[in-house]
């Protein structure tokens, strides 16, 4: 079996980084600066107690692959550029191969179903930090994440059995579930606070207040909408294998989107905050607090703003 990781950013970097580590066939499709950063000096993967310099195959476009029969992709993009990476992939990629989606949210397994058969969810715990050509890190050790799979959407196969094997002797917690995507919609709830800690931050009263109300219209569309969701606690056991601390004494900034308006990019406001939004307006539920969100975050993307800096009291006094 051979690891295709489509997005070699915080996410992929860091799963590619730890299969290729220990002993599994990795290739990494990255871009940019941070391609040549891997191709010129090799991927520096940083947790909090070491720091080690790996040569990890890198390309730049699925083109460049000889896609193989026992190649399976993990898509660890940003949502918002799933579907271009898919087009990419699905022009050497034929429909049967493995595509198992390490992203936020619950529409980019979708998207991948239009090309191909065997789609498989990611739920993503993994703190990672991705600011620095060529460098990610993963701010917990020594295990980095909790990765569960499962077939998209439901069941689970000798696939998805091999992948979280892989991934549980690379250093991560990983199972094979036949009901992923209720793990992943209770991960979107939490998620839907990605904006707010990207605009201002978390430790305001007003901010805590915008995340609770944003976590209660989750709760809500998803009530109209009939979607089961695991419940609150039902990963706690996992993310408690998670033992945060500092590299080189030094706490990471923020989440995933924080990590993207401070790198100046694009943001996946659209695919959490707009999910349930989506799912309000289906349904009958307003959602205005992840509304306000996604036109905040949009006006923030690009702009040069550095994340945190809107006041979250003026923006719960707008909802």
């Amino acid at each position: 079996m051979r690891f295709v990781i489509l997005g070699a950013g915080g996410v992929g970097g860091v799963i590619g980084g730890r299969l290729f580590q220990h002993g599994h066939d990795v290739v990494l499709i990255a871009r940019g600066a941070h391609l040549a950063a891997i191709e010129r000096d090799g991927l520096r993967l940083e947790d909090p107690d070491a720091s080690v310099v790996l040569r990890v195959p890198a390309v730049g476009s699925p083109s460049q692959l000889a896609v193989r029969d026992d190649d399976v992709v993990i898509l660890a993009t940003k949502s918002q550029d799933a579907a271009t990476a898919l087009d990419d992939l699905r022009t050497v990629a034929p429909s049967s191969t493995s595509i198992a989606c390490a992203t936020n949210g619950v529409e980019v397994e979708r998207v991948a179903s239009r090309s191909f058969a065997n789609v498989y969810g990611i739920n993503v715990w993994m703190p990672t930090a991705y600011l620095e050509p060529g460098v990610v890190q993963v701010i917990s050790a020594p295990i980095g994440g909790g990765l569960d799979i499962g077939r998209y959407p439901t069941g689970s196969d000798a696939t998805a059995e091999a992948i979280a094997s892989a991934l549980t002797a690379s250093s991560f917690s990983s199972d094979a579930r036949p009901d992923i995507m209720r793990l992943k919609y209770r991960k979107l709830v939490l998620n839907t606070a990605n904006s707010i800690e990207a605009a201002c931050g978390s430790r305001s009263d007003a901010a805590r207040e915008l995340v609770r109300r944003a976590a209660a219209e989750a709760e809500a569309v998803y009530a109209a909408a009939g979607i089961e969701v695991a419940a609150r606690d039902e990963e706690a056991p996992k993310r408690a294998l998670m033992v945060y601390r500092p590299i080189a004494g030094k706490h990471r900034g923020g989440g995933s989107t924080w990590q993207s308006i401070a790198r100046g990019g694009s943001v996946e406001t659209d695919y959490l905050n707009g999910e349930i939004v989506l799912l309000g307006r289906l349904h009958g539920v307003a959602t205005p607090v992840n509304e306000l969100m996604q036109q905040v975050l949009r006006s923030l993307a690009g702009s040069g703003t550095a994340p945190g800096g809107v006041d979250a009291a003026e923006l719960l006094a707008r909802v």
